[in-house]
């Protein structure tokens, strides 16, 4: 086979179609690491959060954090896995220079949960198992000149890892998969799936096989997968690969390739390893994990509104569009918030459209999150209060919110400030017209004289003519009652 990088403009051939499974590892949201009591916080100074257990010294023994194996449970019933009543921790042997034991902690034949599925558009995807694990350090590449630095903060921090099956059949469907997954981790509070941060990381199987055949093709793992637009452009990239190599008559040899998002290729790292170049066996040092039904069925009950019971009653209570739905439960705050701006104020359609507008496009530009925003829901409904009453137009209220998120001021205090209350009166209203048609007689004479067509823009001439304080309704009114209308 060859060792040159293939990018995602190769050819590949209608003869095929992919076949795609995912191993994805999520970073659970425990304060402390998975077998030791170190903090397992993201950004410390390097080798700073480590101990005689995640550093491997001789006679140091782990101790299992109760708070992962409730995180892990909680998964693994979101996605309706069997959550098993024993599991064993295992020893996965491989000799990398940021894992000091020379083995990693994970579970192997007997994982804490298998057999659930999670849908996504179209199909529903099986879940295989849910198991959990600790990650291994970090190797730093960019720090020192020819050299490599080692990072053990990150060893030992606790991890699950959930494997899919081969059951996506194209790059998009993988990333609706883990788009899907991420929100189920983040509504059960599992972990805050920053990819940035490591907490979410993809290794992606994928191999190519003849339509209408049943057996899987040769696979190949592709990994350095760091966004989920980059999981869909690295298995394009991996299936032209395997799908020119097969048209030409060659073979696919397994093996692991990493993924260059930079130059849009794969390459390959090294021979993909099978379950016994891991030589696992039970850890010593641990026992089964045992987890009672009960404790089981409390979890279950602690879970929460989950994403797709989320969307089904948002479409049915509120009313939406299905693409405004699928924005708003997105994020579990997000929709939350939403919630809560309906509650005060009423309107959820007017809601959802300030939530998905206004509201995002100042989250996006200060990148903070939604709990964050100093404008809370009350603050929000009050202000959508004044657009509905005719207090303010719909323009100045977007003027009146960008003034609230710097200032956390209420919204008819700035309205007052600025000077942006609508106003209704019509000697007022009156002025501004008549304004209007003197400066434009050519344009008033045809409007009066019948061509009604020239209402729209009169209006907007006036709206601009009172710096968007007429209310236009009225506006639209007193000109057509000049025709007779």
């Amino acid at each position: 086979m060859s060792d040159s990088p293939v990018t995602t403009a190769a050819a590949g051939t209608g003869d095929y179609e992919m076949v795609v499974g995912l191993e994805v590892h999520v970073q659970l949201t425990t304060a402390t690491k998975a077998f030791c009591p170190c903090s397992a916080a993201y950004g410390a100074p390097p080798n700073s959060n480590v101990c005689p257990v995640c550093l491997a010294l001789p006679g140091a023994l782990p101790v299992l954090n109760a708070h992962a194996v409730e995180l892990a449970t909680r998964a693994a019933i979101a996605l309706g896995c069997t959550v098993h009543p024993v599991s064993i921790f295992a020893r996965k042997h491989y000799f990398y220079p940021d894992l000091p034991k020379g083995y990693q902690i994970s579970q192997y034949d007997q994982p804490l949960a298998t057999g659930g599925s999670l849908a996504i558009e179209g199909q529903s995807v099986r879940i295989t198992r849910v198991h959990l694990e600790e990650d291994a350090g970090k190797s730093v590449h960019d720090r020192y000149p020819a050299a490599t630095a080692i990072d053990l903060n990150r060893s030992g921090v606790p991890l699950i890892e959930i494997v899919s099956e081969p059951d996506m059949r194209s790059a998009a469907a993988a990333g609706q998969y883990l788009r899907a997954l991420k929100r189920v981790m983040e509504y059960t509070g599992v972990s805050d799936v920053n990819m940035e941060e490591g907490s979410l990381r993809v290794d992606a199987n994928v191999s190519a096989r003849r339509r209408g055949a049943t057996e899987l093709g040769t696979k190949t793992e592709v990994k350095n997968l760091n966004s989920f637009s980059n999981v869909e452009r690295a298995l394009a990239a991996e299936y032209a690969r395997q799908t020119a190599l097969l048209a030409d008559g060659r073979r696919i040899d397994q093996q692991t390739m990493l993924w260059d998002a930079v130059h849009g290729v794969v390459r390959p790292a090294r021979s993909k390893e099978a379950s016994h170049d891991y030589r696992y066996f039970p850890e010593p040092d641990l026992p089964p994990l045992v987890v009672a039904a009960d404790w089981v069925d409390a979890v279950r009950r602690g879970l929460g509104e989950l994403p797709a019971a989320r969307a089904t009653r948002f479409a049915a209570q509120y009313g939406l569009a299905s693409a405004d739905v699928a924005a708003l439960i997105d994020k579990p705050r997000v929709a939350e918030y939403f919630e809560a701006v309906v509650a005060a104020h009423g309107d959820a359609r007017a809601s959802a459209n300030w939530v998905l507008g206004e509201v995002l496009a100042a989250l996006n530009a200060s990148n903070g999150e939604i709990a964050d925003l100093t404008v809370r829901p009350p603050a929000l409904a009050a202000l959508l209060d004044l657009v509905r009453d005719g207090t303010i137009s719909h323009a100045a209220a977007k003027t009146v919110f960008a003034e609230m998120v710097r200032s956390g001021e209420p919204a008819a205090v700035i309205a007052q400030r600025l000077g942006v209350t609508q106003v209704g009166d019509d000697n007022a209203l009156n002025q501004w017209i008549d304004a209007v048609l003197a400066e434009n007689p050519t344009e008033a004479a045809r409007y009066l004289g019948g061509e009604r067509k020239l209402q729209g823009p009169l209006v907007g001439r006036i709206m601009k003519k009172s710096q968007g304080r007429a209310d236009p309704k009225r506006v639209n009114q007193l000109l057509a009652a000049r025709t007779g209308g």
